[in-house]
């Protein structure tokens, strides 16, 4: 009798975890897929062409609040979480509700789901999301391309589409994102890569892509999303640390695993957070990590037209997931207009329609901020209607991706751009040990 399985996810790691050990695995049956987190995912299905000989009819993915009907309904004798940024309250109420419906409860581990590289990885990954993963990342491509090493990126997955054309998907051009109909939170992770000349994966099965990335790397950059650990097996682990939430390297799930398996520690935006709180997330990592290097950055954060921030009304447009699963009521648009001068910081709540206005009623704690959610079509339009109606002089962009081209808006857009900027240790003598210690070769 194969013991029958539902894996809790949202469309990253749950696919993973089923595709390197479930899918071929005799001894489980995947009954269903539940989804959280990112709008518009339940109701699907994993296809019988992703889902392999054993599920002729593919996988259902159904909405996690329905999850203790269907252990009931289904006869589920095993529950996998299998997604990231999470409190650990959070995931003992799941793993409590789970258990009282009759299933067991079950993580995964290193072992069962990370993936083996020809080529060296590096891993960056978070505490939380929104901490400064990317702009490691592209600090690090800059880094190694610059002593001739190629580069290829693999970004922690996105598929909220068609799950059979996203199995495997490679972006090198600007026109690639368009061609594959990526979303806004796409666009976000992929263009800042495409613009620094370097080819970007993401998609459904990171053992396919892994196959593809190592035959144009000398060197792979896995660029982690949210808090999830890596889904290859790191040869150089970068965890970065945020102390605007200090405290939650030690209370979230999976960023406490990230903490204790880091090699180095980056402790960014000591600039914006005040030194105790700096003190504080040291002090935490310390406690469960004795022998990681732990670095300190700012959060340098430049715009390309200040003038049109100096003395305005200006809207702050944010990254999405920071704001809600990541918990911040703020993000790096609010930081630039008190860096710049705005005169005001305009509140959009009043202004909010569709699933935007449906944004702040789950999300309560999010200040006079409009989160850049656009995972379809119809939201990025409803997006598009509240930026428009709100009463201001200048947008301030705080996502990564040039939120004028995507969307048609009646006022003038500023981007702002950030980078990390180390305090005391260099990244770039880390990466230089580390090169010589592992004897890296370029091709």
């Amino acid at each position: 009798m194969r013991t029958k399985v539902i894996i809790m996810g949202a469309a990253g790691r749950d696919f993973h975890n089923f595709n390197v050990f479930f899918r071929n695995n005799k001894d489980y049956e995947v009954v269903a897929f539940t989804a959280a987190q990112i709008p518009g995912i339940a109701g699907r299905g994993y296809p019988t062409e992703l889902a392999g000989g054993l599920y002729k009819k593919g996988i259902p993915i159904y909405a996690e609040e329905e999850l203790v009907s269907l252990i009931k309904e289904k006869h589920i004798e095993q529950v996998i979480l299998a997604y990231s940024d999470l409190s650990h309250e959070t995931v003992m109420q799941k793993a409590s509700l789970v258990l009282a419906s009759g299933a067991d409860f079950r993580l995964m581990g290193t072992e069962s789901t990370m993936l083996l590289s020809k080529k060296p990885v590096i891993s960056v990954c978070a505490v939380r999301t929104g901490a400064g993963k990317s702009p490691t990342s592209r600090k690090l491509l800059d880094i190694l391309k610059e002593k001739g090493f190629r580069i290829v990126v693999v970004r922690h997955p996105m598929p909220y589409g068609d799950l059979r054309k996203q199995e495997c998907q490679r972006f090198a051009t600007m026109e690639d994102c368009i061609k594959q109909e990526c979303t806004i939170e796409e666009r976000e992770e992929y263009e800042q890569y495409i613009c620094c000349g370097s080819v970007v994966y993401s998609g459904v099965d990171y053992k396919k892509i892994l196959d593809s990335a190592e035959k144009e790397a000398d060197i792979i950059i896995w660029d982690g999303g949210n808090n999830d650990i890596p889904f290859y097996k790191p040869d150089l682990h970068i965890v970065i640390a945020d102390p605007h939430r200090a405290g939650h390297e030690l209370t979230y799930y999976p960023g406490n695993v990230n903490v204790r398996l880091a090699d180095v520690i980056i402790v960014n935006k000591v600039d914006s957070a005040r030194k105790e709180d700096v003190e504080l997330v040291i002090k935490n990592v310390r406690s469960v990590n004795e022998k990681a290097k732990i670095l300190k950055a700012n959060s340098v954060i430049t715009v390309d037209m200040p003038e049109m921030i100096k003395g305005k009304r200006v809207l702050a447009v944010e990254d999405g997931p920071t704001l809600t699963h990541g918990g911040m009521a703020f993000g790096a648009g609010v930081i630039a207009a008190k860096k710049f001068g705005a005169k005001e910081v305009v509140d959009p709540h009043p202004h909010a329609v569709g699933s935007i206005l449906k944004l702040y009623e789950d999300f309560p704690h999010l200040g006079a901020v409009l989160p850049a959610m656009g995972y379809s079509p119809v939201q990025m339009k409803e997006l598009e209607e509240t930026i428009n109606a709100v009463d201001c002089d200048t947008v301030i962009a705080g996502t990564p991706i040039d939120l004028g081209s995507l969307l048609t808006l009646n006022k003038p857009v500023v981007r702002i751009r950030y980078r990390i900027e180390e305090v005391d240790v260099r990244l770039d003598d880390i990466v230089e040990k580390w090169l010589l210690k592992n004897k890296v070769k370029k091709c």
